[in-house]
């Protein structure tokens, strides 16, 4: 006679708490938000109509799971240059952004300042909406709020730009 130390119906719930587990990580999936991937700068629409496109503006913004690279550079008419670089990490959720810088870089040429660094390691978290595959919010170290949607990213200062970023492969 075989002996089993584990009932049939054991191996049955077994089964059933392994594929419940199985649904419920699936479902956490879909609902975590993810902005990954690197985005190209296209375009950037001034107040007055004017649109600035490479090589006078070029940016690139990469996200992974865990990190947020940003670059930008503009050159002016006079030839003076702004750049601004961010290095971070973040978090996402459905409700909540949450970012530290790991430092920055801003060269102001233009407006005649000094470079700034930045190292400070400061924590900021901002709310996040999302609503159809939109996910929306204003990173706590840059003043632009930014949209993601589809392989688009949209980033706007009231009163000072619409910039228009595309997903690269």
């Amino acid at each position: 006679m075989k002996r089993s130390y584990f009932p049939r119906q054991g191996w049955a719930l077994l089964g059933i708490l392994v594929v419940m587990t199985w649904l419920v990580a699936l479902s956490a999936a879909a609902q975590t938000p993810s902005i990954e991937g690197t985005y190209q700068l296209v375009s950037r629409t001034l107040p007055d109509g004017t649109v600035l496109k490479p090589p006078d503006i070029m940016g690139l913004l990469t996200y992974t799971k865990t990190r947020r690279n940003f670059n930008i550079v503009i050159k002016d008419a006079t030839g003076k240059f702004y750049s601004y670089s961010l290095v971070s990490t973040y978090t996402l959720t459905p409700t909540e952004y949450s970012e530290t810088r790991l430092f920055s870089i801003l060269n102001d040429q233009v407006g005649g300042k000094d470079i700034v660094y930045d190292l400070s390691g400061k924590t900021q978290s901002v709310p996040v909406k999302m609503a159809g595959g939109r996910i929306e919010f204003k990173p706590p170290f840059d003043p632009p709020a930014l949209v993601f949607e589809g392989n688009r990213m949209t980033a706007t200062l009231e009163g000072g730009f619409v910039d228009v970023w595309e997903k690269v492969p």
